[in-house]
């Protein structure tokens, strides 16, 4: 089958739309670290919004930090794809074309720091996940026993990390006399433009004190949240597209008609004029915060619980009247602890996620939101309770979601069906969970655990007996079980 090309723009359904731009005169103003579907259904669509506005300085060379698979997907289609987004039974396809080159950077380390260095790049944009930043989540300083981290420590020739490519990168710059670019975390993680630029200070602190200082003052790095909801591509959707399009798209994206990146007022350099979708602010942190505990929290109760049910999909799961009861409960609580921005109705940003949790058509697996628990549930759920139990309030539902993460580290569903714990903390977190006797001990272990559950919030013994009680359920009776048993404080 012939893949999606330039060449083959023009013979696509007269209903794609398509970028209204010349490519060939785009200028590579973005590199992005850790391109994957997120990338290409948000920040990427973003910065393909500007091209298409007429600014022609921001086009992406992306990279990916570890396989060649994305490269191998989009570089023999120019760079394009599809991205789908669904709604109900309404489906529109659209053809992004501001990525224009993806490299793989352990294959070519240079190739990525030179284009980080060139004088068009002003703006360098990250999705790694929580992990890549290779900061202790405890302390917040640099694992510096990691493999990839220790080699970056050692020299920046070939880096191994994204904090490790940004400093090589910063460091040419400098050199050069270039001023540096504006460096975004695009992470769901608190604080996360600080958390980055706290990993590439002590990085460069480490190799030049000069260049740290030099990173500080010119620098920048703001604070982000980013808001859409991306389900893994899958091999039916790919064939379905092919017969749409009548040709071949091993790039494409699904997501829905939601869209949201809320941006610190924080850059060193040229920015796009940014529309629909994006809010530049003073102030991320209301924003974070809701979207934190809101969205994710109860994403993540929903992927746990639906998971050990063995069910596939959000909108599945939802479809459980006592699911939609504790969900709305987990917001209940959660929304007490928050200090929303004046321009956020929660009372409808609520309204609003249980539509997007019911979008049938997204198809969002449960096992896709379940990855990465260990590093999720600090900000998504634990900060939560412990802000609930400072104010004396309950936290019924919210511990019933970190119990159903502790049964989801067993490594099978209530049926008895097998998964993967996909978790850099898997092996140590099963370790503990397999030396405990009874439900007692491994509540124990866990809230001991001081690298997911903070010391103080751990010894808390009302948190103690919640997950004693809701894990119990779980162990014997099952999620499904325990979701009936639920009931609104």
């Amino acid at each position: 089958m012939t893949r999606l090309s330039s060449q083959m723009l023009a013979a696509l359904p007269a209903d794609v739309i398509r970028p209204n731009y010349d490519r060939s005169q785009v200028k590579p103003g973005v590199v992005h670290l850790g391109i994957g579907a997120f990338h290409r259904a948000h920040q990427a669509v973003l910065f393909d919004d500007a091209l298409n506005a007429g600014d022609l300085r921001w086009g992406i060379t992306a990279a990916s930090l570890r396989s060649p698979a994305v490269r191998n997907q989009m570089v023999p289609q120019d760079g394009l794809y599809t991205m789908l987004v669904r709604d109900g039974g309404s489906e529109q396809a659209r053809i992004v074309g501001a990525v224009q080159d993806v490299i793989v950077a352990p294959r070519a380390p240079q190739a990525l720091i030179a284009a980080m260095a060139a004088p068009d790049t002003h703006i360098v944009t990250l999705t790694i996940t929580e992990k890549g930043y290779k900061l202790d989540p405890a302390t917040g300083a640099l694992i510096e026993d990691d493999a990839q981290l220790a080699a970056d420590l050692l020299s920046l020739e070939q880096p191994q990390t994204a904090p490790g490519y940004i400093v090589a990168a910063l460091a040419r710059r400098k050199a050069a006399g270039l001023p540096p670019f504006t460096a975004i975390s695009c992470d769901n993680l608190p604080h996360n433009g600080t958390r980055l630029r706290n990993a590439v200070l002590a990085l460069a602190r480490r190799h030049d004190a000069a260049l740290a200082e030099w990173i500080a003052a010119e620098g920048a790095f703001p604070e982000t949240m980013v808001d859409r909801i991306v389900p893994a591509t899958t091999p039916d959707d790919i064939a379905a597209l092919t017969m749409r399009l009548g040709v071949e798209d091993q790039a494409m994206v699904k997501t829905e008609p939601f869209i949201q990146w809320v941006i610190e007022d924080d850059f060193c350099g040229p920015r796009p004029d940014f529309g629909a979708g994006v809010q530049i602010t003073a102030a991320v942190a209301p924003w974070e915060e809701a979207k934190l505990r809101l969205l994710n929290g109860a994403h993540s109760g929903i992927a746990y619980l639906g998971g050990l049910a063995a069910i596939d999909y959000v909108h599945d799961v939802l479809a459980l009247p006592e699911a939609r009861i504790f969900v709305e409960t987990l917001w209940d609580e959660a929304e007490t602890t928050l200090s929303p921005p004046a321009e956020l109705d929660v009372a409808a940003y609520r309204r609003e996620l249980m539509a997007r949790f019911d979008n049938p058509t997204l198809r969002h697996r449960t096992h896709q939101i379940a990855m990465d628990g260990s590093q999720k549930l600090p900000q998504r759920l634990l900060a939560t309770i412990a802000a609930r139990i400072e104010t004396g309030q309950g936290i019924d539902a919210l511990s019933l979601a970190v119990a159903a993460w502790i049964r989801w580290q067993v490594g099978h569903d209530d049926l008895g069906n097998l998964h993967v714990v996909d978790d850099p903390l898997a092996v140590p977190i099963a370790a503990m969970l397999g030396a405990a006797a009874t439900t007692q001990d491994r509540v124990a272990a866990i809230l001991a655990f001081d690298a997911v559950v903070p010391p103080a919030l751990g010894a808390n013994p009302l948190f103690r007996d919640i997950l004693v009680r809701w894990l119990t359920i779980l162990e014997i009776y099952g999620a499904r079980a325990a979701l009936e048993t639920f009931r609104p404080n």
